[in-house]
């Protein structure tokens, strides 16, 4: 269970605000988020302070798309060793499926009512959130989202993994490298609905369409839903149907690895190119065993810093999410918001066999 926070920002909720929250309705009770802000002067007031002193004791919760997902994993204890660092408490709550957005909707209501000081998100789908998240920042609750965004005005900061741009064009290029810039390539991605990997999708649409890539065709995008079992059939199925394929690119940790397992145990292994977005720990050995060439990926723990630092910066009231605001970020620097509230904590790393082993996450 959660612990309660005391003082005048949070006002024990009123059974009317607790079935306002099971409905998914406006609230009708309890201290929202403006009142807040008038009575402390906070950055829900649009009055950010950078130099305001960091507030200690603030119970954060991340709530990542699935639980006991490798990824999320070590994204979320980058956020833990950051709380504690900043002398906050930590939670992570959670549903083990990728796909299941009731779940998610179900535990920001929670969240809500166990009035924790902030929630982290990544979200499965970038509007069913919404009403759950407006409820829980009327009532106070700061909101992040993390690797996954909602609709912007349903949360004050996302903490973007790369910029959408730099993602979808790398991988892109990587994969035109590896197939020498023809032939027919294929996308396996999680979920339809997930944000963040239709973004970077679009991206690379936008990308091949340039007079370098000219000779690549895009035949089909596939959906695993983040889930291995899946993953490794919806490869299995598009070497079915395109027996010309030449490449995969999966940008998501549970895909590419999926992918890689089909095509290491296959006549297609070197043959059809691979690369996306993995961990090095998950694709070190098919990098070796000369499955897969390169990949890349940010560093999934200083996302999960970063968020939970974001997180602590707006209940401080040193940011509201507005476009040029910064707060130092501890290990990360300085931080400055950009345009609709969205910061990032660097480009992706380009693994291979060369560097892979020097990474452990």
């Amino acid at each position: 269970m959660f612990g309660t926070t005391t003082g005048s920002r949070r006002l024990t909720l009123a059974l009317a605000t607790v079935t306002a929250l099971a409905l998914g309705a406006t609230a009708c009770g309890g201290t929202t988020k403006d009142d807040a802000a008038e009575e402390s002067g906070s950055a829900a007031a649009g009055k950010a302070d950078p130099q305001a002193e960091t507030k200690k004791g603030l119970t954060v919760a991340f709530l990542p798309k699935q639980v006991n997902n490798p990824y999320f994993t070590t994204a979320d204890k980058g956020g833990e060793k950051a709380l504690r660092d900043l002398g906050s408490e930590y939670k992570e709550v959670g549903t083990s499926s990728g796909t299941d957005t009731a779940g998610q909707v179900s535990y920001v209501n929670t969240l809500t009512q166990q009035q924790v000081d902030a929630m982290a998100v990544s979200a499965q789908d970038p509007g069913a959130l919404c009403t759950a998240l407006k409820q829980a920042m009327r009532n106070g609750v700061s909101v992040v989202t993390y690797d996954s965004d909602t609709n912007k005005d349903c949360r004050q900061v996302f903490v973007s993994p790369a910029s959408a741009e730099d993602l979808g064009r790398t991988q892109v290029e990587l994969l035109a490298e590896q197939i020498g810039g023809k032939g027919e390539i294929a996308i396996l991605s999680a979920a339809q609905t997930a944000t963040n990997q239709n973004t970077w999708i679009d991206v690379m649409k936008e990308e091949l369409k340039k007079p370098a890539h000219k000779d690549i065709k895009l035949v089909k995008v596939a959906y695993g839903d983040d889930d291995a079992q899946k993953s490794f059939q919806q490869t299995q199925g598009l070497l079915q149907e395109y027996p010309d394929l030449k490449g995969i690119i999966s940008p998501t940790t549970v895909g590419i690895k999926a992918a890689a397992q089909y095509l290491s145990g296959s006549k297609y292994k070197g043959k059809v190119k691979l690369t996306g977005l993995g961990t090095p720990n998950d694709m070190r050995a098919y990098v070796k065993n000369g499955t897969v060439e390169q990949f890349e990926l940010w560093e999934p723990a200083k996302l999960g810093a970063l968020a939970a630092r974001t997180a602590v910066a707006l209940e401080s009231g040193q940011i509201t999410g507005k476009e040029g605001e910064t707060f130092a970020a501890g290990d990360l620097g300085t931080m400055t918001i950009g345009a609709d509230g969205v910061i990032s904590p660097g480009e992706p790393t380009v693994f291979d066999e060369a560097n892979v082993d020097e990474y452990d996450f």
